[in-house]
C-alpha cells in the first residue's frame, strides 16, 4: 500500500476516471495560469501607465500629468490604513483560539468530498459579508482541518478554491465593502467626487431587497459550481499528494519571568481596555440600525480589534496574531498609493477644452447608454475588465466613480445601485487574478495556479448572469440627486 493510502483510507483504489466537462476545463485553465499570470503588483504599473499614456491623448501637458501622479500618490493614505485594517481585523479574530475551535467542529460536519468542497464555499461567501479578512482566513484554515479527516477524500485544490469564493464573490456585497463603506462616510469621500455621488447610506446599497436577491442567487450558483467542478474521489488530489505538511507545530506555552512579560500574560489589561471601550460602544451603538453604525470604516474597525483582543484574551497571543496578519495587507499598503496617483491623473489633468479623461469616459458611458439598464450592463462590463488590472474594490473605486457616478446623475440611475452594480462586477475578476489570494495561499501552502482552474469556471458562469441580473434590479429603483452632508 502506498504511504498516501495509508494516510487515507479513502484512497484510490479504482483507476482514474473521466471526469465531467466542468472538472476538464478547470484542470486546463490550471495550465494556462501557471504560465501566463503574472504579479498583481505588475497590473497595478500597467494601469498606471495606460491611464497616463490616456491622459496625455487627451490633451494633457506631460509636467501636469506627473505632477498629478505625484500629488495623488499620498492621497489615500487614511483609507488604506483602514483597508489593512479591515484584513488585520478579520486575521486576528479568525486565528483565536475560541474561534479555532468553532472551525474544528465544523470542519466535522461534511460527510463527503464534495460535499466538504460545497461547505466551504458556502462558508466563506457568508464570512465574507461580514469581513472578508475572516473569510480567507477561517477559509483557509477550515480547509487544513478538513483535509486532516481519514474518513473522507478531499481534493485540497478544489476545497482551497472554494474557500477563495467571499473575496470572489461576497465581500462586496456586506458591510466590508469598500465602496459602500466610503460613500456611507463623508469624511472618507474624496473632496472632489463628494458633488458627485454626496452620502449614500447603506440602506441604499447594501441593505436593499435587491441586494439580497444578488446574494442568494450568486452563492446558490457558486456552490452548484463548485460540486460539479470537484473531481471524483479517484482523480482527487489531496494535500498529502500535493506535499502539503498538515502537521502543524503547537507553540509551547510560555510563562512570566519578570513583570512586563506578566501582564503579558494575564487577560487585566483586555479587561480593563475593554471596559474603557465599552462607553464609547454604548454611546455609538444604543440608537438606530447596527449594521448603519458598523458603516464607518474607523468603528468597523475598533469593533473588530477590540473583538480579537477579547477573543484572544491575553495581551501576547493576540501580539502575536496581529504579526501573523501583517504579510497579508502588503499588497495594500503598497499598492493603493498608485491607485491615489491613478485617480489625480484621471480627474486633475485638463485638456484645452477645460475638461478631464474621467470627464471624456463618463461622456462615453451616456452616449453608449440608453436607460439605466443598458448603463447597468456597461458599467458592469467596464468595472470588470478594469478590475482584472486593479484588483481593490475600495482603491478601484475612487478611480471609477468620478466618470461612472457623473455618468449615473445623467442617464437618471439609482446611485446606490449604481455602486452596487459595481460591486457585483467588480469583484468577480478576482477570481483570476491572484491578488487577494495571497493570504489564502499562505495558509494553505499553495500556488495560485494550483487555484485559479477552479476559480476561473466560476468567473466565466458568474459574469454573464450576474450583470444581467443586476441591471434588471436597477429597473426597480427610482434615481434621487445626490444627497450632500
Amino acid at each position: 500500500m502506498s504511504d498516501t493510502a495509508a494516510l487515507n483510507p479513502i484512497a484510490r483504489d479504482a483507476a482514474p476516471t473521466r471526469e465531467g466537462r466542468l472538472v476538464r476545463v478547470s484542470q486546463a485553465m490550471v495550465a494556462f495560469a501557471e504560465r501566463w499570470f503574472p504579479d498583481s503588483y505588475v497590473f497595478v504599473l500597467i494601469a498606471a501607465c495606460l491611464v497616463g499614456l490616456g491622459v496625455l491623448a487627451h490633451g494633457g501637458e506631460p509636467l501636469a500629468v506627473s505632477k498629478a501622479f505625484g500629488d495623488g500618490f499620498w492621497s489615500l493614505i487614511p483609507f488604506t490604513m483602514q483597508m489593512a485594517l479591515v484584513a488585520i481585523g478579520g486575521y486576528v479574530v479568525a486565528v483565536s483560539p475560541p474561534v479555532a475551535a468553532l472551525m474544528r467542529r465544523a470542519a466535522a460536519l461534511p460527510r463527503t468530498g464534495r460535499g466538504a468542497v460545497v461547505f466551504v464555499g458556502v462558508t466563506s461567501i457568508l464570512l465574507s459579508l461580514a469581513n472578508w479578512g475572516v473569510s480567507l482566513i477561517f477559509s483557509g484554515l477550515l480547509v487544513r482541518e478538513i483535509a486532516r479527516r481519514s474518513d473522507l477524500r478531499l481534493d485540497y485544490r478544489a476545497a482551497g478554491a472554494a474557500g477563495y469564493l467571499g473575496l470572489g464573490f461576497g465581500f462586496t456585497l456586506g458591510i466590508s465593502s469598500g465602496p459602500a463603506q466610503l460613500q456611507a462616510n463623508a469624511a472618507s469621500i474624496p473632496a472632489s467626487l463628494l458633488p458627485i455621488t454626496g452620502v449614500i447610506g447603506f440602506e441604499q446599497t447594501i441593505l436593499t431587497w435587491q441586494n439580497l436577491v444578488v446574494v442568494t442567487v450568486g452563492t446558490l450558483l457558486s456552490a452548484a459550481i463548485c460540486y460539479f467542478t470537484t473531481p471524483s474521489d479517484p482523480n482527487a488530489r489531496t494535500a498529502q499528494d500535493l506535499g502539503v505538511d498538515l502537521v502543524e507545530a503547537r507553540p509551547e506555552a510560555t510563562r512570566a519571568t519578570r513583570p512586563g512579560e506578566w501582564l503579558e500574560h494575564s487577560p487585566l489589561l483586555t479587561i480593563l481596555t475593554l471596559v474603557l471601550a465599552a462607553g464609547w460602544l454604548y454611546e455609538t451603538f444604543k440608537a438606530g440600525n447596527p449594521l448603519i453604525t458598523m458603516s464607518g470604516l474607523n468603528t468597523y474597525n475598533f469593533v473588530f480589534l477590540l473583538l480579537g483582543a477579547l477573543l484572544h484574551w491575553r495581551p501576547r497571543s493576540f501580539i502575536a496574531s496581529f504579526a501573523k496578519a501583517m504579510p497579508s495587507v502588503s499588497g495594500v499598503l503598497l499598492q493603493f498609493p498608485f491607485y491615489g496617483g491613478i485617480a489625480y491623473m484621471l480627474t486633475r489633468v485638463k485638456a484645452a477644452d477645460g475638461s478631464t479623461l474621467s470627464d471624456a469616459i463618463a461622456h462615453g458611458f451616456v452616449s453608449l447608454a440608453h436607460g439605466s439598464g443598458a448603463f447597468s450592463i456597461l458599467v458592469g462590463i467596464y468595472s470588470a475588465v478594469l478590475g482584472f488590472f486593479i484588483p481593490s474594490a475600495g482603491g478601484k473605486w475612487v478611480i471609477e466613480a468620478p466618470y461612472v457616478m457623473k455618468a449615473a446623475n445623467e442617464v437618471g440611475a439609482h446611485l446606490g445601485w449604481t455602486v452596487m452594480v459595481y460591486n457585483v462586477s467588480e469583484t468577480l475578476p478576482n477570481f483570476i487574478n491572484p491578488f487577494w489570494m495571497l493570504p489564502l495561499l499562505g495558509v494553505l501552502g499553495l500556488k495560485s495556479r494550483d487555484l485559479i482552474g477552479y476559480t476561473a469556471v466560476q468567473f466565466f458562469i458568474h459574469l454573464p448572469i450576474m450583470l444581467i441580473l443586476a441591471a434588471v434590479l436597477m429597473t426597480t429603483f427610482t434615481y434621487h440627486p445626490p444627497i450632500l452632508p
